[in-house]
């Protein structure tokens, strides 16, 4: 069955992943029948700050409110089966490992929590604080997944896309989405 998968772009700075990311997804559209967004206000104020365009809201998914709660997405029901929350707030990290579910992205990542369903979480802030680890530790033992916005540069990256790109490749990776991206050794005589 093609992956349902939901898109949370919170207000932390990195809109480049988030932006990558869709662009990706949708040149990947064999791989998922459902792609749908939710965005805070905050993500879009950064969206345009970051990236000088309000490009967010003209790709071709579906665009949901951040108190939507008739979102699909909000209930197992629906099997979403990846939930990525892109760039991904310390707040809304904090509010996950709390179990707080006060907005649709909240809900979204308690939906995928407990329905044991892919939760990947691509947290932006540095550094951290102890709260911060333990929260991640949380959502790590209930079964989520954190990927640091941490880029790579083995595949020597010559501009700011090329390095988001390292972090998205290893997103979707981890989403199960295939993607051609350079792989550490790959081609090399040993």
């Amino acid at each position: 069955m093609p992956n349902k998968i939901a898109i949370a772009i919170t207000g932390a700075s990195g809109s480049i992943y988030a932006k990558l990311l869709l662009e990706k997804l949708l040149r990947a559209k064999e791989q998922w029948q459902a792609l749908d967004v939710v965005m805070s206000n905050n993500a879009k104020d950064v969206w345009k700050t970051e990236l000088g365009n309000d490009d967010y809201g003209k790709y071709p998914v579906r665009y949901f409110d951040k108190f939507d709660f008739m979102a699909p997405f909000a209930s197992g029901s629906a099997k979403y089966n990846i939930v990525i929350i892109v760039p991904c707030s310390m707040g809304t990290l904090g509010r996950i490992a709390g179990g707080i579910s006060d907005d649709l992205i909240t809900r979204a990542a308690d939906v995928a929590l407990k329905e044991r369903r892919k939760l990947i979480l691509v947290v932006r802030d540095t550094p951290y604080n102890l709260v911060h680890i333990r929260n991640m530790e949380t959502v790590t033992l209930a079964g989520g997944i954190i990927c640091p916005a941490t880029p790579s540069f083995y595949s020597r990256p010559t501009n700011i896309e090329d390095v988001a790109a390292t972090v998205v490749d290893r997103v979707l990776d981890l989403a199960g989405i295939a993607v051609d991206t350079y792989r550490w050794n790959e081609g090399q005589q040993q």
